[in-house]
């Protein structure tokens, strides 16, 4: 007899039955003889299962005391329908013969269901609960007995496994009765048909899966709130330690004998809210967060009832239940971890430490545990709950963004130690996972992890896709806050491997702004550089990367490049400090390391020069200054290097005079890195040399950029703007022409072609910046061509360290260079063919000698020409005075300074002013070539010192004077040859006693002299051989 039956009221039974036809007494003995017996008492035969079981029924429908003998009897009968059926369906698997036989038993089923129906229907309270234990442990049984059967689908083919066993009639006729026994309790008593069927599901998981699936997909909403909360009332009962509260001293636990005696159900609860959560977990997820909102809400235990089921002692144990659940299905935490999350709010969070504040150390210490570890293993959500943690676990004293006030300070430290444990139980599950050969732990890619499968940790692999977010927080700098985001950015990237750790390291490059904020970059690279070997080289290319696919905006990319410069800088600034800078050996070789990556990617970061934003590209400009450049260049990307470079330096010039008065510091701090950029390619090899000093001259005499120099701007011929517009129609104007003339008769059309033009143009009057810009530009250009000329006179081999400290004297300032370093020819012979070049390319180089003042006629034309060009440009006479200090590089500018010199004497023959001063420009040109061509000691100092009394004399002297200075380049053309280097100063110089008697080209100038001596007379110790 089942255990279901014992200590069954008898008299809940008994009550009225349908009616039937009157059995005597004597045959209700008959009928009761022969059930025990199995033998028909009248014929004396043995009954057949279908006889024995019709007796059963009528037994089942006259005698009260006899129905759990009967339902007992019944289990077989079922069973052997199951059997017959199963051996039917491997039959035709076997043969292809469909044999639907079944013992003949399907019409016997089909009478137990209607009789076990209409008990239900008519007295549910008595039969309800009988026949739903008696259904629900029969599927139990049958469900595991045949489960090995060949015919017999594997427990875990759900759907195959229902389909099976639906098309039973015997199973099929018990789920059916199981039904309508659990829709007649629902209204009074549920938790007794569903603790049965928990039951049925612990004793034959997971072959009574199928079961759990049907009712639950019949009653989802009543079986999970029920199996929920009987559930809970297991949990409580027997598997929550802290039942027992202070408050209730005299609570007694359950005694050993009883615990062991039960098998807790809370597997079952998860398996059946594993079944059900593919298609109700909207109503799972609803169902867990009123089980736990309702948990929060103070109640009293109302009167008689128990302690232990009091629904206070329930709402205790539903937090604990709710882990537990979590902690067995990892579809349950992922559907409920977020919601759960959202609905800590700080009146919920101080009523979940009201609530634990009693309970002893150790079942807080392991609730806390098991905290940490679901969270860990949480499949989604992870972000949220780390904000959360993080948010609330932060000091108040820290000023947070958002509306939300600050936590309870014991639900504050409760936050701090569950983020303290969970750091370490990371750092455990991230270091202890299977190694790899070099000893290092596996990452979840690592192409060698095949053979050894790494554990998964669900919580970081959520938070890979997070890694930008992860360091804009722990950029913020907000106390402790950062500390615990920095140590779990290291746990990631140890666990993600050299992508992850290469994606951080990335995006904390690029979205530092302070050096506080970039020194988090160094203290991430410092731990991961033994395990990660090339993180740093992997991180810049990713940099690069981001710039090649153009998503960051011009604010992240200059950001990015002064951070990049900001690293490479740090060793700079170590060397010149030494030790006294306190520099780590970590920070030392990462700033070694990015330096060595940023230069080789020079070629990507040129093209940043010319960004269109100047915040970039003056960023771009402070990287390359800092960098040093690859030794394996190809000649063609040191000539891109090149022309950006000199481009930017132009570029930085008009952003320093747009910013002057506004901020012009920017423009200030571009100029200067734009400088410091060049020398370092001055210094760097021949080719580069030899093309920066082209671009600066060349792009000093370009129209577009003479006016920062003083020149004269380029004329815009196609902006018709202030012109007015007639509003002429040329259609307009042949109509009227065609009616005025007749042309009756003739062949010909004649069509007025209308007006060409608008009239006069209107006059160009370019603006003329500032003198004082001027004259600091020309300065700053005039370094510029100095320094990278100087720079290459200590060797053009020099490596780039000393061209930067050599550079470092032209900071930019008032005061751009002191007694810089002697000029080298060759590059002053660069500068003075590239003269040459611009102003006169007509010119061959071999014109070195001077013909006779008379030959000046034949070449009118190109004297004006040049002329001209020093009109337009004043800064030609800077650079031809760096010509000039670089001897004997003025040979070569012959062409040019004979040009010049030819039209200032065919202006002073022809001026009839009455002193010199009265032609200023043609006065200070004549100063100043005169000067330039003493410079190169193209002259003897005698005439070299002539151009100190022009602005004394009348026109017609200064004529006599320049006309001495020809004569003497005629007599002694100006060749390279007749220059003699010196070791001792690494300067050519030339001997003018070679020359021979210079008496008779100072003639005019003693004359000269001599007429004006009451005002020249104090300088005639300057003319003296």
């Amino acid at each position: 007899m089942s255990a279901v039956f014992d200590g069954a009221p008898l008299t809940a039974m008994q009550s009225p039955q349908p009616s039937h036809n009157s059995i005597s007494p004597q045959e209700l003995a008959l009928e009761i003889k022969a059930f025990i017996s199995g033998v028909d008492q009248t014929q004396g035969r043995k009954l057949s299962i279908r006889d024995h079981a019709r007796c059963a029924v009528r037994l089942l429908r006259t005698v009260p005391a006899c129905r759990g003998a009967a339902l007992e009897h019944l289990r077989g009968v079922y069973d052997e329908y199951v059997i017959t059926f199963l051996q039917d369906l491997e039959g035709e698997g076997d043969n292809g013969v469909n044999s639907s036989g079944h013992s003949g038993l399907e019409d016997v089923i089909q009478e137990i269901h209607t009789v076990l129906s209409e008990f239900v229907r008519l007295n549910p309270k008595a039969w309800a609960p009988l026949v739903s234990a008696w259904a629900v442990d029969l599927l139990g049984q049958l469900s595991s007995k045949h489960a090995g059967r060949r015919g017999a689908p594997h427990s875990s083919s759900l759907n195959e496994l229902l389909q099976l066993w639906m098309s039973c009639t015997a199973t099929r006729s018990l789920m059916e009765s199981y039904s309508q026994c659990l829709a007649a309790m629902l209204a009074w008593c549920p938790d007794a048909c569903v603790d049965a069927l928990l039951d049925t599901s612990v004793q034959h998981s997971p072959h009574f899966d199928w079961v759990v699936a049907h009712i639950g997909s019949s009653f989802p909403g009543t079986i999970i709130s029920r199996v929920l909360a009987c559930g809970l009332k297991d949990f409580c009962t027997h598997g929550y330690q802290g039942a027992g509260s202070p408050e209730m001293p005299n609570q007694q636990a359950p005694p050993p004998a009883e615990k062991s005696n039960r098998v807790p159900k809370i597997g079952s609860v998860v398996g059946i809210l594993g079944h059900l959560a593919s298609r109700h977990s909207d109503s799972i997820k609803k169902e867990l967060l009123r089980m736990f909102q309702e948990s929060l809400c103070p109640a009293q235990p109302p009167s008689g009832i128990g302690q232990r089921d009091s629904p206070l002692q329930l709402r205790r144990a539903t937090v604990p239940f709710l882990l537990q659940l979590a902690a067995l299905s990892p579809t349950l935490l992922g559907a409920v971890s977020a919601e759960l999350v959202e609905s800590l709010r700080p009146p919920v969070l101080l009523q979940l430490q009201a609530q634990f504040q009693g309970l002893p150390r150790e079942e807080l210490d392991n609730m806390l545990g098991l905290a940490v570890h679901l969270i860990s293993q949480s499949p989604a959500g992870g972000p949220c709950v780390l904000r959360f943690l993080v948010d609330t676990a932060t000091p108040a004293s820290v000023i947070m963004s958002g509306l939300t006030p600050a936590p309870h300070e014991g639900v504050r430290e409760a936050c701090d130690r569950l983020l303290q444990l969970l750091l370490l139980h990371l750092h455990k599950l991230v270091y202890n996972r299977p190694e790899s050969d070099d000893g290092y732990p596996l990452s979840s890619s690592s192409p060698t992890s095949s053979s050894f499968p790494p554990r998964v940790i669900p919580f970081l692999e959520e938070l890979r896709g997070h890694v930008r977010e992860l360091c804009a927080e722990t950029l913020k700098l907000e106390r402790k806050r950062h500390l615990w985001l920095h140590q779990l950015l290291c746990l990631l990237s140890v666990y993600g491997g050299a992508s992850v750790a290469t994606e951080a390291l990335c995006q904390l490059l690029t979205l530092a702004k302070t050096p506080e904020e970039l020194a988090l970059a160094s203290q991430l690279h410092t731990p991961l550089s033994t395990s990660l070997p090339g993180l740093l080289p992997a991180a810049v290319t990713c940099c690069v990367a981001q710039i090649h696919t153009q998503s960051l905006g011009s604010k992240e990319l200059g950001q990015l490049l002064n951070n990049l410069a900001s690293t490479v800088q740090s060793q700079e600034e170590e060397g010149k400090g030494g030790s006294a800078g306190g520099m780590s050996a970590a920070q030392s070789s990462m700033a070694a390391q990015v330096g060595a990556a940023v230069s080789s990617h020079l070629h990507d970061f040129c093209p940043l020069l010319l960004h269109g934003d100047p915040a970039v590209s003056q960023a771009a400009a402070r990287l390359l200054s800092c960098s040093q450049l690859p030794r394996a260049a190809s000649p063609a990307q040191l000539l891109v290097i090149s022309r950006a470079a000199v481009a930017h330096f132009f570029l930085a010039l008009r952003l320093r005079d747009e910013g002057n008065g506004k901020a012009g510091g920017g423009g200030r701090e571009a100029v200067s890195c734009s400088i410091r950029l060049l020398s370092r390619l001055a210094a760097f090899s021949p080719l580069t040399l030899k093309s920066v000093l082209q671009q600066l001259v060349e792009g000093a005499l370009h129209r577009g950029h003479a006016d920062l120099f003083g020149g004269q701007q380029e004329e815009t011929g196609g902006d018709t703007s202030l012109t007015p517009d007639l509003g002429a129609s040329l259609l307009d104007i042949n109509c009227k022409f065609g009616t005025t003339v007749n042309f009756a008769g003739s062949v010909w059309s004649v069509f007025h072609a209308g007006v060409i033009g608008k009239g006069l143009k209107p006059p160009h009057t370019p603006s003329q910046p500032a003198p004082d810009r001027v004259t600091e530009n020309q300065q700053t250009l005039f370094a510029v061509v100095v320094q990278c000329c100087s720079s290459s006179g200590s060797g053009i081999n020099s490596s780039n360290g000393a061209a930067s400290s050599s550079s470092a004297r032209y900071h930019h300032s008032d005061a751009l260079f002191e007694e810089p370093a002697p000029i080298n020819a060759e590059a002053a012979k660069v500068v003075a063919v590239t003269l040459v070049e611009c102003i006169c390319p007509d010119v061959a180089n071999g014109e070195l000698a001077w013909p006779p003042e008379e030959h000046a006629r034949t070449t009118v034309e190109r004297d004006i020409h040049i002329r001209r060009c020093f009109e337009g440009n004043p800064v030609l006479f800077h650079l031809l005075s760096v010509v000039a200090a670089g001897r004997p590089a003025l040979c070569y500018c012959s062409a040019v300074l004979r040009g010049l010199l030819a039209t200032l004497l065919a202006h002073w023959e022809s001026s009839r002013e009455l002193a010199a001063l009265d032609s200023p420009w043609h006065l200070q040109a004549s100063c100043l070539l005169v000067s330039c061509m003493g410079e190169g000691q193209l002259l003897p100092p005698v005439l070299s010192n002539v151009h100190e009394i022009f602005p004394h004399l009348t026109p017609f002297e200064v004529r006599l004077l320049l006309l001495a200075v020809w004569e003497y380049m005629r007599g002694n053309s100006p060749m390279p040859q007749k220059f003699t280097f010196s070791a001792e100063k690494g300067l050519f110089y030339r001997d003018f006693t070679r020359d021979g008697d210079l008496s008779r080209y100072l003639a005019p100038l003693y004359s000269v002299l001599h007429k004006n001596i009451d005002r020249l007379g104090h300088l005639s110790w300057r003319f003296q051989l």
